[in-house]
């Protein structure tokens, strides 16, 4: 019996190792957090592009798409350039050989700004479901078979949008999220001509693509302030599991199981300034949801908890200097109890208190090269990307920066995929290329 319950413990302790030595999945744009952070260790901060690198991926085009990793695969959603098609990628995390590819659709672009495969793909480990800013949704299983298709443009109506649309679908709760928020009027032909075009929420079932609701989103913004590419966010308050969406003059809440509006806040732009389209999607944090007003306007932190609409009392702080706590394109990251933001428009990254604002530090973003892609956070590190490709990794405590290494040459298409974290290494994705820094565990 003794010698039975010793076994017994000495299993437990040696699973219970085990387990927190086995890295995570990076299976949302995001990650497993949907805050831009794991809670992996052990992570590199010395390498090259030859030195200290598992293996690095050939890619046929550009893209600002974020790889996903779950088990022995990387889900890569891309352009092959010289054949002007999107394509969804699936590479071996071990080797970096490509798997399989599947041609989506031809056409790559409607504008010079970006491409139709900047959406980031999501996975669950069953099935990766890819979008794309065409209204292609696709879902496949690890083996590359088809499991069904459907465009979100052919059901619901042509986007209406003035650039590219782009948003990242988002699997949480055995459901698939996806958000169109767009202008009531047509815009340069696109959209509907005989009536008002609605913004929406919808959740699909990730194994057939299935509607299991759609919510008509309200808004009183104008014009392009409608537009939003962002990407709605789950969190869990109190219990209550939901859905943060942002863009259209507000921050609204959503039951996961029916859309139904639960609360709204949207005190922001009382005069209804007509181009603050809405880049940064939400991120919560220590009982508070950041915000990030457009362009060079400050960050908002809004108390959860509330009901209906909202007013001021639900802003808990904004930045009372926003020349410096302000971001324009990059999502901030929540980790060890603060929020990351990456300010695009000031070249500065900061540490920010969620209780009361108080900036922790703030650091300058070196070069000239502009710092689009959204910080991950982990072991004590915040890893970022320029539009050139120098990785910029900063001590998450004091804000000096670590290690600045180049992994790309300067070209026409800017780098704004996010670094992602996995099983101890770094996946980097450059214009033509796919990294997997650190030896695997």
């Amino acid at each position: 019996m003794r010698s039975t319950s010793w076994l017994l413990v000495s299993l437990c302790v040696i699973c219970s190792v085990c387990q927190s030595a086995h890295g995570e999945n990076w299976g949302q744009w995001r990650g497993p957090f949907f805050n831009g952070t794991t809670n992996e260790t052990n992570l590199p901060t010395q390498w090259t592009r030859t030195e200290n690198t598992a293996w690095v991926a050939e890619l046929p085009g550009a893209s600002a798409a974020t790889p996903v990793v779950w088990g022995d695969r990387v889900f890569v959603s891309s352009v092959d350039a010289g054949r002007d098609k999107l394509v969804a990628i699936c590479i071996d995390k071990k080797t970096g050989s490509e798997v399989w590819t599947r041609d989506i659709s031809d056409t790559i672009r409607k504008d010079s700004r970006s491409t139709f495969s900047s959406p980031s793909p999501v996975t669950d480990g069953n099935v990766v479901i890819f979008f794309y800013g065409n209204g292609d949704l696709l879902a496949y299983d690890f083996d590359g078979d088809e499991k069904w298709r459907r465009n979100i443009q052919n059901d619901y109506g042509q986007f209406a949008f003035l650039w590219t649309f782009s948003t990242s679908p988002v699997l949480y709760d055995g459901k698939l999220f996806l958000q169109v928020l767009q202008r009531d009027v047509a815009v340069d032909g696109r959209g509907f001509r005989d009536r008002k075009n609605e913004s929406y929420l919808v959740a699909l079932d990730p194994a057939s693509g299935e509607e299991l609701w759609k919510h008509i989103r309200p808004s009183e913004a104008k014009m392009e302030s409608r537009e939003a590419f962002t990407t709605p966010m789950p969190f869990e308050f109190n219990g209550q599991k939901q859905l943060l969406v942002i863009g259209g003059d507000d921050l609204t809440s959503h039951d996961i199981d029916t859309g139904q509006e639960l609360w709204r806040w949207g005190t922001w732009n009382p005069q209804r300034i007509t181009h603050w389209r809405h880049v940064p999607s939400p991120i919560a944090g220590d009982g508070t949801v950041l915000v990030c007003a457009p362009k060079k306007d400050p960050v908002y932190a809004i108390k959860l908890g509330g009901t209906g609409t909202l007013g001021d009392e639900a802003v808990a702080w904004e930045s009372s200097d926003n020349r410096i706590v302000s971001a324009d394109v990059p999502t901030p990251a929540f980790y060890d109890g603060d929020f990351f933001v990456l300010s695009d428009v000031r070249n500065t990254i900061m540490r920010v208190n969620p209780k009361n604002g108080e900036v922790v530090w703030q650091a300058r973003t070196p070069g000239r090269a502009k710092f689009e892609a959204s910080p991950t956070v982990a072991d004590g590190k915040i890893y970022t990307v320029n539009f050139v490709g120098d990785v910029v990794i900063f001590d998450a405590k004091t804000g000096d920066v670590i290690n600045n290494i180049s992994m790309d040459e300067a070209s026409e298409d800017a780098i704004r995929s996010s670094i992602v974290v996995s099983d101890g290494q770094l996946f980097i994705r450059t214009n033509a290329k796919l990294y997997c820094i650190g030896k695997s565990s």
